[in-house]
């Protein structure tokens, strides 16, 4: 092998992530690099691979395959480029110098390609061949370089072979420093080979599946490397190790002293700590986790901020679950490994890297890369890299080159290995393939959103970066911290690129057609203008850049000015430009929409408008919520409108007409009204200025009491505008004043406009026959209710209410009789009887017949045999009585006298129970009079039929169903045999029924009873034929 060494100039170093003004660090980009967006698949000359070991040359023969990327809600994550200076040179080397195969690859301030005839290309910053390390004779002894490893600072190179052995070079220089031949047992060959932060310090690890630690020593220029086993494969084979690495700001990090490693075998994984002394810091066994023998056991580490402190994280994996485990030092020194939450996946792995400090990638089995956010556990992106044609590193997992003498176990693991065609630093992730090295990094925000604009993706690039703004984007570079200064830079890209999406909706529009497909075309695109203008609080960009250009086309205009509506109704725009506020009516008005010109004024401010021209617009279009808002809003005027509203129901109300659906809906618009202004609440919603509310107040209430309208007709009555809301709704205008009277406190003005209010409430109702009696009732019920406050300073004439209690109990009003009584008696029931002289109005419920307001008069005077009489003469509630009876006796409320004269009054009205419903009268008496049931068949019997009514309820067993079980009782044979002659007398064709189920009766009474009324020379005949039958009916 004749290829030169040439010695390295510089060093390149990664700095600290820049802020938005300054170049984004890359190491390896250069002229060289290319993107894979601008690839074609004539200029890629690398093709699919499936799971196959680099040295099959039949791999440069393989079919080439597009690249396929999936772009999903964070746009393009990772930055694809292939370094085609070291691709193209790679080949021409394999080609030219038989240098075999690229093998393994690693990545520092230098790039380091092994290949299968052992030697190992060393490539700058330009990716020149700077080192050419080794010979093809050297690889004719030592087989394929299987490992390589670079030093913290990029002086040394370890190669590891597939034979098994290890050489060390120089970098600066290509000089060899050392080959290790017994650093492990003979026979095996070198799967991984790493150096440890430590100069002096790495690990390797073989096909048998065992660790060793290397030192390295200089003793008298001497160069020497003695190894340690850190692990046997006898115990179970490694397949996977990874030292810590701390960079040079974390140097001092009180867990690098440590030197941690981290081993990964069939079964379980290890952390070792090789200093001070070798110590087993944690073993986690993979359990009970089933695991296809063919995953491969991955891990790798990163430092991350955990609750403001910065602690290095193992991941590792076999399958389809990351494991996370956090390793810290506490206070007191104590070394603690915790788990952290695991991240499920939907595939086998079979490389697994950190590309910052919250996002990882990993390829799967079918050679895709994934894109993982371990703190939201997203997959943000997937990119098909079966083009990279993946070098993997199957035949030294089974160590091929030394006779295959490895397990089963680890031949089938190695199938999918490619550890050493992945390795990653400072941000990078290289990977390997046969004929190409692909490169992938981050994408900075703002190329992330620009790949998006290059294929005309406008939306998916303002929701992206809508999420830089607000923080909530995954795996960001190259913004700033601060909120602020983030929220800056970014919105500038997004004004940026709004403009650019109104030029491409205007350019993209189909020029002829039918107008719904413009239509389509402007909805798709106009309400995403003005969503982000809102959300970025650029209503000026809106309004005066963007709404000009759309202008220009009547269907986009359109299409903006109807996508306003639902942001001004929800009150995210409050204010629109003269012009857009001009426009806006006048187009909603020229399409009918007039509903919404309504929802849009009562939300915005319409100082800048005429009010007049929009006053009468909205009357004309019975707008009436708009017409108040625009006299409040827009002028500070809270009477108009209450003038106008009753212009509108004034007039059918005094004539007498009945009113249209459109007059109720303006009355109650007026009611409503009325309320909100002197709640202190701005209509027909939000608040009215604190500094304005008792003004307000005042003038609805001057408003209100005022003795005429402006332009009052001569024959208008006095206190039009309350008599026309008492006409209107009584309740509901009562109903507001109520709510108005309760804020009513230590308030000498508001006090007197109440008293006011009340005398003309008065004055118009009772001075005016046009009043039912429910509304006469509602305006004292409202009164008793106000008169019953503690701190009442309302004053009534007591006359006034004995005068309406004898307009309510008037005989002379025959009709609205149960109106009348249900209005007294709410009046008394909130507290109204106090007003009233109890023995009056006692006297004239009666003879009004208002047996209700009785009852409730003899309820409180304790009078409760007399609520007995009120039932029974309420041709409507009797059969209340039994419940009350029922109830009464039941309760232990009342005295034992109490009770008893009800019990009294029941037994008097027996008859009357009876009537009214033998059965519930048959229940009561069971319950609560069963000792009075003889005498109570005395008292009924001047009617025979009664009788038989009672008796049946209370023996015929036919009759007891759904009665009470407490109301079924025994009596004597007496009362049976009484009922088996009624039952003869008015139910011939009950008596046998009654007869056979029936045994409370006695055969020979029962027969003589009946014969005693019967000629004597029949009655021995019907006894002998009765007795037959009877005893016949006994026994079947």
């Amino acid at each position: 092998m004749s290829l030169r060494c040439v010695r390295l100039e510089n060093h390149i170093g990664l700095g600290p992530e820049r802020p938005e003004d300054e170049d984004e660090p890359f190491i390896l980009e250069d002229t060289c690099l290319v993107n894979t967006e601008n690839i074609d698949a004539h200029s890629c000359e690398t093709s699919s691979l499936a799971s196959s070991d680099s040295g099959d040359r039949t791999h440069f023969k393989r079919r080439r395959k597009a690249v396929e990327t999936n772009a999903t809600q964070h746009g393009f994550v990772l930055r694809h480029s292939v370094l085609k200076g070291i691709s193209a040179q790679i080949v021409s080397a394999a080609d030219k110098v038989d240098s075999g195969l690229p093998t393994a690859i690693t990545i520092s301030s230098v790039i380091a390609v092994g290949t299968s005839h052992g030697l190992a290309l060393v490539f700058d910053q330009n990716q020149a061949l700077r080192l050419c390390l080794g010979t093809t004779a050297l690889g004719a002894d030592y087989g394929a370089v299987s490992a390589l490893s670079i030093n913290h600072d990029c002086t040394r190179l370890l190669c590891g072979f597939a034979k098994g052995q290890i050489t060390m070079w120089d970098l600066a220089n290509g000089k060899l420093l050392r080959t290790i031949t017994d650093a492990h047992p003979p026979g095996t060959a070198i799967l991984h080979v790493k150096f440890t932060d430590l100069p002096t310090l790495a690990v390797c690890n073989d096909s048998g599946g065992s660790v060793f630690e290397l030192s390295f020593r200089r003793v008298m220029g001497m160069r020497t490397c003695e190894s340690r086993c850190l692990f046997s494969g006898s115990k179970g084979e490694v397949c996977c190790v990874e030292p810590l690495h701390a960079g040079p700001e974390l140097k001092d990090h009180p867990v690098t002293q440590y030197s941690l490693l981290a081993l990964a075998s069939l079964t379980k994984i290890l952390l070792l700590g090789l200093r001070p002394s070798l110590k087993v810091w944690m073993t986690f066994p993979y359990g009970k986790m089933q695991v296809d023998p063919t995953s491969v056991p991955l891990l790798a580490w990163q430092f991350v901020a955990v609750q403001k402190t910065i602690n290095p994280i193992l991941s590792f994996c076999r399958g389809d679950t990351i494991h996370f485990l956090l390793v810290k030092k506490d206070e007191s020194g104590t070394i603690h490994v915790i788990k952290q939450r695991q991240f499920q996946l939907n595939c086998d792995p079979i490389s697994l890297s950190w590309i910052n400090s919250h996002t990882l990638v990993l390829m799967d089995s079918r050679e895709k890369l994934r894109v993982l956010d371990r703190p939201s556990q997203e997959e943000l992106e997937v990119v098909d890299m079966t083009e990279l044609q993946l070098v993997y590193n199957s035949s030294y997992f089974k160590s091929l080159a030394t006779g295959g003498n490895v397990s089963q176990a680890l031949a089938l693991v190695g199938e999918r290995a490619c550890f050493q065609s992945v390795s990653s630093y400072a941000g990078q992730i290289i990977y390997l393939g046969t004929k190409s090295v692909h490169i992938m990094t981050l994408r900075n925000w703002r190329e992330r959103v620009d790949h998006l604009l290059k294929q005309e993706k406008c939306i998916e690039a303002l929701s992206l970066a809508w999420s830089f703004h607000e923080g909530t984007a995954k795996a960001v570079l190259g913004l700033y911290d601060d909120p602020a200064k983030r929220k800056c830079v970014v919105a500038d890209k997004m004004v940026e690129i709004l403009l650019q999406y109104v030029n491409h909706s205007l350019k993209k529009c189909p020029e002829q057609g039918k107008i719904q497909v413009m239509e389509h075309h402007f909805q798709d695109m106009v309400p995403v203008m003005v969503d982000y203008c809102i959300l970025l609080q650029r209503t000026d960009l809106l309004f005066n850049e963007i709404y000009p250009r759309l202008v220009e086309n009547s269907v986009a205009r359109g299409v903006f000015l109807e996508s306003l509506e639902p942001y001004i109704l929800n009150e995210r725009i409050g204010c629109l430009t003269a012009p857009v506020m001009r426009d806006l009516l006048s187009y909603f008005q020229e399409n009918g929409m007039i509903e919404s010109v309504e929802g849009c004024l009562v939300h915005m401010d319409i100082t800048n408008l005429d009010i007049k021209q929009v006053v009468k617009m909205c009357w004309d279009n019975q707008l009436y919520d708009a017409m108040i808002y625009v006299f409040n809003s827009g002028i500070n005027d809270y009477v108009s409108p209450m003038e106008k509203l009753f212009q509108a129901i004034c007039p059918p109300l005094h004539e007498g007409k009945p009113l249209t659906d459109e007059h109720v809906v303006i009355g109650n618009k007026l009611l409503v009204y009325i309320s909100c202004c002197l709640a202190g609440r701005a209509y027909p919603l939000g608040d009215i200025s604190e500094d304005l509310v008792p003004q307000v107040k005042n003038q609805v209430f001057e408003f209100l009491i005022r003795l005429h309208s402006v332009e009052a007709a001569q024959e208008e009555e006095v206190y039009p505008f309350i008599r026309t809301l008492l006409h209107f709704d009584t309740q509901e205008f009562l109903n507001v004043l109520a709510l108005t009277f309760e804020d009513f406190k230590n308030d000498k003005k508001a006090l007197e406009y109440q008293q006011r209010i009340v005398d003309i409430l008065l004055k118009v109702m009772l001075d005016n026959s046009d009043f039912t009696p429910s509304q006469v009732g509602c305006l004292f019920t409202f009164l008793a209710r106000q008169l019953a406050k503690p701190d009442n300073t309302l004053f009534v004439n007591r006359k006034l209410f004995d005068q309406v209690l004898e307009f309510l109990c008037s005989p002379d009003y025959d009709s609205r009789h149960t109106e009348r009584q249900q209005v007294l008696l709410e009046l008394m029931q909130i507290g109204g009887v106090v007003q009233f002289e109890e023995g009056h109005l006692l006297d004239l419920a009666e003879k009004a017949e208002f047996y209700q307001v009785c009852e409730f008069m003899y309820d409180r005077k304790h009078h409760y045999d007399r609520v007995v009489d009120c039932y029974l003469k309420d041709s409507l509630r009797k059969e209340e009585l039994f419940n009350y009876i029922h109830t009464f006796l039941s309760m232990s409320d009342y005295t034992l006298d109490e009770k008893q004269s009800v019990r009294v009054k029941a037994l008097q009205h027996i008859k009357d129970l009876v009537n009214i419903n033998p059965v519930k009268t048959t229940a009561l008496i069971a319950v609560h009079f069963s000792d009075k049931v003889h005498s109570i068949v005395t008292d009924l019997q001047d009617d025979d039929y009664l009788v038989f009514q009672f008796l049946m309820c209370l023996l015929d067993p036919s009759s007891r169903e759904g009665l009470n079980p407490q109301a079924v009782m025994k009596v004597g044979p007496h009362l049976n045999e009484l009922l088996v002659d009624l039952l003869c007398q008015f139910s011939p064709q009950q008596v046998i029924t009654f007869l056979k189920m029936s045994r409370d009766y006695r055969l020979e009474e029962t027969i003589q009873r009946k014969t005693e009324k019967m000629p004597k020379p029949i009655a021995p005949i019907y006894c002998m034929t009765a007795r037959q039958t009877i005893q016949k009916l006994q026994v079947s």
